[in-house]
């Protein structure tokens, strides 16, 4: 969703003509022209040659509302110039006779443009759905863990591109991924959907995070042989937030490393990075697991590189380590928020696909079996 997850930023992103109604100073544009108009000429003694800024007005009006309202406000237009009393120059029967065939014009534009706006928000509100099927909202907690993140696809007007992300809870606790599959936009959206369904699956039937990276990468081979050029890869980060201890366990599959934040500092968990998923890791050795103890307060992040290597004018990357301790909230939600904020205030725009979540997990009364994390003196 352009967006924090849970909210969408995409639909923020739509400008006026990429879809958003237009702003209110266009359709306010033909009332103001033609009251502006009809004051000025008022106001003056002289004859001002103004008419044919009033054939302007039809036009206008087409842009912004129906044909009824265009009609309506074309035929003023013909109105005030066929009035000796307004002063617009007197027109000849030509003249108006040309403002009535552009209102006319004008009104047959307004009804075209009335049906193909409902053809796209009909076509968009399928789309939309589709892909809040594949990709849905993320919800403020799950079990034990309050969750929020960033997420927004690099091709305009998608929901859901090569980024994916989901959080689910299973008999053992609370399991995540968040991955990045190869290439982006909507040629990856197949990918993604089959990834998140056999994640959803392994969440509940297997005992460990090696046992849904194994799902994975055997759900992309099978996808990868069916293909023309079978170089499909994905990389991902699983965790699980048992219920029985206040640590975190995590598995790498070839993606960024994931971000404590704790007591204003950040540390670089050192996860060690496996294999992607979909080169059949199932032959390869098997993926090591970090597990950290968690202590109250902290907040866990786990990213795609569409947030570090996001660019400035002069092409230096986001510096996510440096500014995160700048950021202090306990909110998860107002966290992302304000990185957002500060990406854009950075680059201006990200063309590659982001992902962040933030994850901030209830501390039970037990110990964990974690190793504890040195974040600095």
């Amino acid at each position: 969703m352009t967006w924090p997850v849970g909210r969408r930023r995409d639909g923020e992103e739509r400008a006026w003509l990429r879809g958003a109604p237009p702003p209110r100073w266009v359709r306010w544009l033909p009332v103001v022209l033609l009251v502006g108009l009809g004051a000025l000429q008022a106001s003056t003694e002289q004859r001002l040659e103004l008419g044919f800024l009033l054939a302007a007005i039809p036009p206008l009006a087409a842009l912004s509302y129906g044909p009824a309202a265009t009609a309506l406000l074309g035929g003023l237009v013909v109105l005030v110039l066929a009035l000796p009393s307004t002063g617009f120059d007197r027109p000849g029967n030509s003249d108006v006779l040309t403002v009535m065939f552009v209102s006319a014009l004008s009104v047959l534009i307004a009804w075209v443009r009335s049906r193909r706006d409902e053809q796209l928000v009909t076509v968009r509100t399928v789309a939309e759905a589709a892909q809040f099927a594949v990709l849905p909202p993320l919800p403020e907690r799950v079990g034990t863990v309050r969750c929020a993140g960033l997420y927004r696809a690099a091709e305009r007007g998608t929901l859901v591109g090569g980024d994916f992300f989901d959080v689910r809870r299973g008999p053992r606790g609370v399991r995540a991924i968040v991955g990045d599959v190869q290439g982006h936009g909507l040629s990856a959206v197949g990918t993604v959907a089959g990834l998140l369904g056999a994640f959803r699956e392994a969440v509940l039937d297997q005992p460990d995070l090696q046992g849904v990276a194994a799902r994975l990468d055997r759900r992309l081979v099978v996808d990868s042989a069916q293909e023309e050029h079978p170089e499909l890869f994905a990389t991902a980060v699983l965790l699980e937030f048992p219920d029985d201890s206040r640590a975190v366990r995590i598995v790498s599959c070839g993606h960024p490393h994931p971000l404590l934040l704790r007591d204003g500092r950040v540390t670089e968990l050192p996860v060690p990075s496996g294999t992607p998923l979909g080169v059949g890791i199932g032959g390869l050795a098997p993926l090591e697991a970090l597990t950290v103890e968690l202590r109250a307060g902290d907040r866990l992040l786990a990213l795609t590189d569409g947030v570090t290597e996001a660019r400035d004018s002069a092409g230096r990357f986001y510096p996510l380590t440096a500014r995160l301790p700048g950021f202090a909230t306990e909110d998860p939600a107002a966290l992302t928020d304000a990185l957002w904020r500060d990406v854009l205030r950075f680059a201006g725009t990200v063309r590659d696909d982001l992902t962040l979540l933030v994850f901030a997990p209830d501390a039970p009364d037990v110990p964990g079996p974690g190793r504890d994390v040195n974040v600095g003196p």
